[in-house]
């Protein structure tokens, strides 16, 4: 038994073995942030390089990121104990009018996956809820999801109150009719049009 089969056990998207081994490894002493480096945010990496090249797909990386998450819950009390630095806070949301939450969700667990702290706030989200709570939990990202061309603008909108109010926030897009052409238009910080470039992108925008 080691964290190597937590890593597998992830990448099988065994929720249950994954609770055990990660119960045993507390238990047995193993370092806190070794589980969770080497074991969930490591074996979600591989899920993403898996679905780059091919080998998995959504409901794929949903199973490994419903894992993921039941091992973290175990971990998360240990983790708000000890010294394990977060890699940043992420608010996440679907934006106003859109009631589309299976891309977000992915993002949002993998995003945990990955070390941020994240605040999903869910659908239906509008700019004075993404702003309130990023102000309120001192976030880094402002994470926004859109599924309908007709709810994209109030990304726009969004993105366009955080530089009048002179915020430090950066944004991110995405959603399947969101664009790199259409990030830019709106002066958005990053975008991406899966859960495993999310993370790419969040770790990039957050990097100190």
């Amino acid at each position: 038994m080691s964290v190597q089969d937590i890593f597998a056990a992830v990448v099988e998207f065994d929720i249950d073995k994954v609770v055990t081994l990660v119960n045993a490894e507390v238990a047995s002493g193993t370092d806190v942030s070794e589980i969770l480096s080497d074991g969930l945010i490591a074996a979600m990496d591989e899920v993403g390089q898996r679905y780059s090249e091919g080998e998995f797909f959504v409901p794929e990386m949903l199973m490994a990121a419903k894992a993921m998450k039941a091992g973290l819950e175990v971990l998360k009390p240990l983790l708000s104990q000890g010294e394990n630095e977060k890699k940043g806070t992420i608010i996440i949301g679907t934006v106003k009018g859109d009631l589309h939450d299976i891309g977000k969700n992915l993002v949002s667990m993998m995003m945990e996956g990955a070390g941020f702290e994240v605040y999903d706030l869910g659908v239906d989200v509008d700019t004075e809820k993404f702003l309130a709570t990023a102000k309120e939990k001192n976030a880094d990202v402002i994470c926004m999801s859109a599924l309908l061309t007709t709810t994209m603008p109030f990304m726009e909108v969004t993105v366009k109150a955080i530089r009048e109010q002179g915020l430090s926030l950066k944004t991110m897009v995405g959603g399947a009719p969101v664009s790199e052409d259409f990030a830019n238009k709106i002066g958005a910080d990053g975008w991406s049009t899966d859960a495993p470039g999310a993370v790419e992108t969040a770790r990039r925008l957050t990097a100190k």
